[in-house]
């Protein structure tokens, strides 16, 4: 009887065991286990000021680059963030020399007007501008004519942008900027209406080349002089025609207020340009490299280091035909010994790990096309895969309204660029130096300006084989650029 019972008891033990493991298998096989990690997209600073979009919100599906070099860098067919899941996030030592932004030394926004400031009184007549060259020398360029009309006690009419460029770009100002909020903005300072009035038609007018880097007495003489025979003024162009130093402090203020308070972009632009800096941020801290390595700045410069002589021959004739560039006979080698060539995408890649960046370090291009694309993209591609564009962050659909309006996709880049961690320029030119003063204006946020004429040797150094990426390059580099971020 005792022998009967004992084996009842281990048939049930068996049968309980087979169904302990049957309800495991089953709860493992259904549960969903989630193996990325959160990725909220952190909140704008606040001094942007960008709007938020009304647009549904931005689900997070980005994935690793796999087989990236098979496909173009800038855009594919179908854009990530609609069809990826994300990447996992990394930890960023926020302290560390490579992410901390510098000291202030004291230095902040003094953009108030003095206590003895007025409105300027009655105008004396109308100053149209024809402002010249890509986004950010137009804008640089409006905010100095700002201060002309100012000083010599005009009404501004709105610019009117460059149609004439290389870019051939047929915006207007109200495509580009928020017109309305820059009238506003500069009540208190300068009268800015949107046309000529249709009296002044017939009205004795005069264009005028403003001579370039002028001060305070030449627009109090020579210019505001032409008011006593004429009632409209046409300045031919915008850029560096008014001096940059020896100007009173409530002129310097204005041209502040003008450029970082009263110049904002259009709607339109502000809310597909902090679309573009969530996707981003979704990536993680990121850098904004400026690769100033497009067509017409290689044939304006005339670098040519690394191209083919096809290469070479098709950017000298580009200068030759482009009559409003000056200099057309240009020793590119003599170029690059100087400093004067942006930096190739290779030449950046290798900056960037010398200074200690990882691989896995985001990095949006904040770029025209690049000349020679997917080849001479390989080399910063296969050290950096996290390596993004408008075009590959935004869908062709999100970007249609701007296509084909060069200064409308660049002002796109250069809200992503302000937004950065850090701010990486390949070139000195007018969109690095606008983006670096408005960091600063903004908090003195992190850039990094390669010192291109002593990287220079080091890099034809590796070429020629006597020297190597590592250690002793990364210790010359940091050395050179210690005191610059």
């Amino acid at each position: 009887m005792q022998k009967r019972r004992w084996r009842v008891v281990v048939v049930l033990r068996k049968v309980l065991t087979c169904a302990i493991c049957a309800i495991t298998m089953m709860a493992l096989l259904s549960v969903h286990v989630q193996v990325f990690p959160s990725s909220r997209v952190p909140d704008l600073p606040e001094p942007y000021k960008l709007p938020t979009t009304t647009t549904q919100p931005h689900v997070n599906k980005y994935s690793r680059l796999s087989s990236v070099q098979e496909q173009s860098w800038s855009r594919e067919q179908t854009p990530p963030h609609l069809s990826k899941p994300p990447l996992p996030s990394h930890k960023v030592n926020w302290d560390s020399k490579l992410w901390k932004p510098p000291p202030s030394r004291d230095y902040w926004p003094c953009i108030e007007r003095s206590s003895n400031y007025t409105f300027s009184g009655e105008s004396k007549g109308y100053l149209l501008v024809h402002t010249n060259g890509g986004l950010n020398q137009m804008r640089a360029g409006i905010c100095d004519m700002v201060a002309v009309a100012r000083i010599i006690n005009a009404t501004l009419v709105i610019p009117e942008l460059d149609k004439r460029s290389f870019w051939q770009d047929t915006s207007i100002f109200s495509d580009v900027f928020n017109e309305d909020h820059f009238i506003n903005a500069l009540a208190n300072d300068v009268k800015v209406i949107k046309k000529l009035p249709k009296e002044m038609a017939s009205a004795p007018k005069i264009v005028k080349h403003f001579r370039s880097w002028s001060g305070m007495g030449y627009y109090q003489g020579e210019i505001a002089s032409l008011w006593d025979e004429y009632q409209v003024i046409r300045a031919a162009k915008s850029d560096s025609r008014l001096a940059n130093n020896n100007l009173p402090p409530d002129i310097q203020k204005l041209r502040c207020r003008a450029c970082y308070e009263a110049l904002r972009f259009s709607s339109r632009i502000e809310e597909i340009g902090k679309i573009l800096v969530d996707r981003m941020r979704s990536y993680g801290p990121y850098i904004a490299l400026h690769l100033r390595y497009e067509k017409d700045m290689l044939a304006f410069s005339g670098c040519t280091h690394g191209l083919s002589s096809a290469e070479a021959d098709e950017l000298k004739k580009i200068r030759e035909e482009t009559a409003y560039w000056k200099v057309k006979e240009i020793d590119s080698r003599e170029q690059r010994s100087k400093g004067y060539c942006p930096l190739t995408p290779k030449e950046v890649a290798m900056f960037l790990i010398a200074l200690g960046y990882p691989s896995n370090t985001p990095i949006y291009i904040a770029a025209g096309e690049i000349y020679g694309g997917d080849s001479r993209m390989a080399d910063l591609l296969s050290r950096y895969p996290i390596l993004m564009s408008k075009e590959k962050l935004a869908s062709v659909e999100e970007l249609e309204p701007f296509a084909n309006h060069a200064s409308q996709m660049a002002a796109l880049d250069y809200i992503v660029s302000i937004e950065s961690d850090v701010f990486v320029p390949s070139y000195s030119g007018n969109m690095a130096r606008a983006v670096e003063g408005h960091r600063r204006f903004f908090g003195h946020r992190k850039t990094i300006s390669p010192d291109r004429k002593q990287l220079v040797p080091l890099f034809d150094k590796i070429e020629r084989g006597k020297l190597k990426e590592g250690e002793n390059l990364s210790r010359k580099i940091i050395e050179i650029h210690k005191r610059s971020h």
